[in-house]
């Protein structure tokens, strides 16, 4: 296996049937550093991108001296939003939502600009508060996480947001002037200085940072991706996908000390990972996250992808769709738009249930969610050709937009697909993602993906099958059984596939015909 390479697209919305498709959605999110256009596939609990742009206009910059947004970051907001209006009439959207943030908030000139914005777009713009932005922020790790238990921490370009979440219970949230703009102005563009500016206000969060011991600080915003990017490339870190990685605080403490201390010219690939624009903050975000980690002392730093604009999004949603699964309901999605039928994905979750049931030792709740997702993911490649299918299924799960899974799981989804084409055998497969895996979850992919090789030759991937053909374990043996009016399929291939799967468990196999 070569590295793990990135072949999905965006989006496959367009693979959809127009009666099925939901219009799309889009928010406009004018920051304090950049202006962003992010168009989804519709209001769903698993949205996937459609289009995504940003300008980086620096709209915060100096505005706690100057106390104005500045006549050429206006300039250059009021264009992008221009743009931004023409696209979505492209995409034809069917709802916008426009969002501002501490740059507009807190600038004298703040409502002009934001008049002449709305005037632009044709619509009203909500101009967030502090703690409406923690809250948005909160529900974006509550989307895109499974069972979040921590403090969420946005670091913007004007103002760093925390606030507190348990499962979907979200606390009241505080917000600070230690965005990378607002620091870099406050300290005349001095880490040091910055350094006892955040430790400062960091202080008063205490009793909000305090909870956070022995649980995850899920980190949002712009910088703070950035430099969990140049961490990957510190650590040679192969799967490239930034939601859900994670990091031992105290080990990366080293890290950004670091990249407080160092030009930011001079870092590890600075120039393939980072903007221009974005690496005078990196610094600014170090200190912040370094202040964070030694006083509140999380377990763990988790990166995440999604933030205010999921968060409204999530928001959208009636009680019942918030409540779903994102991985099960973006793996629906997938089977519904790729299997040959889709009706056989979910019938393989209740098949493979009713063997899981009868093997020794339990099976956790998180490792039956990735099994069902791997059930419905199981036949998405099928046009691919047969030699490219394992390889293929591979690199589009592994660096799928997946939300609700973390880096682990993605490679045990990754690996069951891979099996599933390739044999079971664990060699086979990428060393990065078996070390990701673990040798629990590795076991588990190669579980699943020994009963999906024994599904398809009965089923050739077609629904209405594996009701007549339970396979259990009976006596100490694995034992598929078929219907008389299926005896035609017995035969050494089936055999020697059920025998496989048995091995895994150490067991014989063999089929039994009605």
């Amino acid at each position: 296996m070569g590295p793990i390479r990135s072949h999905l697209k965006l989006a496959h919305a367009a693979d959809l049937p127009m009666p099925d498709r939901p219009y799309p959605v889009a928010i406009i999110d004018i920051g304090s550093n950049s202006v962003r256009l992010v168009a989804y596939d519709g209001l769903t609990r698993a949205p996937t991108p459609l289009y995504n742009e940003k300008v980086l206009c620096g709209l915060g910059r100096g505005v706690f001296s100057t106390k104005r947004l500045s006549d050429e970051a206006v300039r250059r907001a009021l264009h992008a939003l221009g743009r931004f209006r023409v696209l979505c009439d492209t995409i034809k959207v069917g709802r916008i939502f426009v969002l501002a943030t501490a740059a507009a908030r807190d600038a004298e000139n703040g409502p002009a600009f934001i008049k002449a914005a709305e005037e632009i777009l044709g619509q009203n713009i909500e101009l967030l508060s502090g703690r409406r932005e923690a809250e948005l922020s909160a529900l974006g790790i509550v989307s895109g996480f499974h069972g979040p238990d921590g403090v969420v921490g946005d670091l913007g370009g004007g103002s760093l947001e925390l606030v507190d979440v348990r499962g979907s219970t979200v606390g009241l949230g505080v917000t600070m002037p230690l965005g990378g703009l607002a620091l870099q102005d406050l300290s005349g563009d001095s880490a040091k200085k910055a350094r006892k500016i955040a430790r400062e206000h960091l202080k008063k969060a205490e009793p909000q940072l305090e909870t956070m011991r022995g649980r995850t600080f899920y980190a949002v915003g712009g910088t703070w991706r950035a430099l969990a990017k140049l961490h990957m490339a510190v650590r040679g870190y192969d799967l490239h996908v930034m939601h859900g990685y994670k990091v031992d605080p105290q080990d990366t403490l080293a890290f950004l000390d670091i990249v407080e201390k160092s030009e930011a010219s001079t870092l590890q690939d600075v120039e393939n990972l980072v903007s221009e624009a974005r690496r005078p903050l990196l610094a600014y975000g170090a200190v912040v996250l370094e202040e964070i980690i030694q006083i509140g002392r999380p377990r763990e730093v988790a990166i995440s992808a999604l933030g205010v604009r999921e968060g409204l999004l999530f928001e959208q949603l009636d009680r019942e769709t918030r409540a779903l699964d994102p991985l099960i309901a973006a793996a629906e999605v997938l089977n519904d738009q790729r299997a040959r039928s889709p009706g056989h994905g979910e019938e393989l979750c209740g098949w493979t249930d009713r063997f899981v049931a009868t093997l020794d030792g339990p099976e956790t709740a998180d490792e039956r969610r990735l099994r069902h997702a791997a059930c419905l993911m199981s036949d998405i490649n099928w046009r691919a050709h047969p030699d490219y299918r394992g390889e293929q299924g591979l690199n589009v799960i592994a660096n799928a937009s997946f939300t609700g899974i973390d880096h682990p799981g993605r490679a045990y989804l990754a690996l069951a697909g891979y099996f599933r084409h390739e044999g079971i055998s664990p060699e086979k497969a990428s060393q990065t993602l078996r070390d990701l895996a673990g040798p629990r979850l590795l076991d588990r992919a190669r579980l699943i993906a020994g009963l999906l090789r024994v599904a398809f030759p009965i089923t050739a991937g077609m629904e209405g099958v594996l009701e007549r053909t339970p396979l259990v374990i009976d006596s100490g043996k694995v034992v598929l059984k078929l219907p008389a009016e299926l005896r035609p399929l017995d035969g050494e291939r089936l055999l020697n596939r059920v025998r496989s799967l048995a091995r895994i468990i150490g067991l014989d196999g063999r089929v039994e015909v009605a």
